[in-house]
């Protein structure tokens, strides 16, 4: 049974009735440009058909109640005496109504049930998902206009300033604004984006390590402190404000961490812009050899990738059909993303499924993905 449909029948069974509409929400695979979201620069993620679903109806009142199959658990909350109360998930659906309201739109509560298929913790973006589908179905009840690039920085500041997670926007923008078929170029400065073919007789393929890691505890704020510093020291706003060129003739004057993490920065913006253009004339081979490299620069420069990312990455390239591998999301563990020979993607995933095993004695996750289309709001079941 899809998850369509599962969130709909349990909508039945829990409140007599049929939903009036589902909301879906997708989880997204970052094919490049890691860590430059934050520093006002480019990424390249695609929508993955993995997602968020929430079948629901308006309710009468401004409560919000929502029973979540994933975690077994029925919940609600009041718009007007929103509190934070570390309720775990339900706090990215609180967080997405108070930056609603923070912006002056007046909301109407639902009743609803969601289920996800985006694995937790992997750097596929589940939290995203969710604030996305939250944000689609309150739009959807309360008749607020959906445009990607207005929601998505709103769901960002839910992340950002109730659950204390210092994400950059891609994550939201590509899951309320993906296409079918394609990646997005994002610049992250202007919100501009446009969409991007992938690469004819190629397959994407996720490859979860297995190993989870919680980024509110991590070294990620560290990071972006770092790159913040960096930004300072060339008297810029932002390290997308600096060349390739600049950096090289200043770099030595640079304390080293400072330099590494700055080198990454910068030469993964290059390597981005350099993706699109392999991308547009359909040339897997050179999108592959920049997704080699960015995951070198992720491990030497940057540092977050983990042994079992570089292990996973390792394998992958070892396999026949694999162009290019290298970490994805934001590090220290979770997903890798390969870039494959469509016809040999199958014999590709088992095979590296059973080397990492072999390896490391971890059993991965593998998902051979589709790109898919952003939020959308579909009828409810009859």
């Amino acid at each position: 049974m899809s998850l369509q449909a599962r969130v709909s029948q349990q909508f039945v069974q829990r409140w007599g009735g049929p939903p009036a509409l589902v909301v879906r929400a997708p989880g997204r695979v970052n094919l490049i440009g890691e860590h430059t979201d934050y520093n006002a620069g480019f990424v390249l993620p695609m929508a993955i058909d993995r997602a968020i679903w929430i079948a629901l109806r308006p309710g009468h009142d401004d409560r919000v109640s929502v029973y979540s199959l994933d975690f077994d658990e029925a919940a609600s909350f009041r718009l007007s005496a929103l509190r934070r109360e570390n309720a775990g998930w339900l706090e990215y659906l609180k967080g997405v109504a108070w930056s609603l309201q923070q912006a002056g739109y007046q909301l109407r509560g639902w009743q609803g049930v969601l289920a996800g298929d985006v694995p937790v913790g992997a750097g596929l973006s589940s939290s995203a998902a969710l604030e996305v589908a939250t944000a689609r179905a309150f739009a959807a009840v309360s008749q607020l206009t959906w445009e990607p690039a207005v929601m998505a920085p709103l769901c960002q500041r839910a992340e950002n300033e109730w659950v204390g997670m210092n994400c950059g926007i891609m994550d939201q923008l590509i899951s309320a604004a993906g296409k079918a078929g394609h990646a997005l170029l994002i610049d992250c400065r202007s919100l501009d984006s446009r969409p991007v073919p992938l690469p004819p007789g190629s397959a994407v393929v996720v490859l979860d390590t297995a190993t989870r890691r919680g980024l509110v505890d991590t070294a990620y704020n560290e990071r972006r402190r770092q790159c913040e510093d960096a930004a300072r020291q060339f008297g810029v706003p932002a390290l997308r404000d600096v060349s390739l060129q600049q950096f090289e003739a200043r770099a030595e004057a640079l304390e080293p961490v400072t330099r590494r993490r700055a080198r990454h920065v910068i030469s993964e913006n290059e390597r981005v812009l350099q993706a699109v253009a392999a991308m547009e004339r359909g040339d897997a081979v050179e999108l592959g050899r920049l997704m080699d490299a960015s995951h070198v620069s992720l491990r030497d420069d940057f540092e977050v990738s983990s042994d079992a990312l570089n292990a996973i990455v390792e394998c992958a390239r070892a396999v026949e059909g694999c162009y290019g591998a290298r970490m994805t999301g934001a590090g220290f563990g979770g997903c890798a993303v390969a870039l494959v020979r469509a016809e040999l993607a199958e014999r590709f995933a088992g095979q590296v499924a059973a080397d990492y095993q072999a390896r490391t004695g971890l059993t991965p996750a593998i998902y051979i993905c589709q790109a898919t289309d952003g939020a959308q709001v579909l009828p409810g079941t009859s």
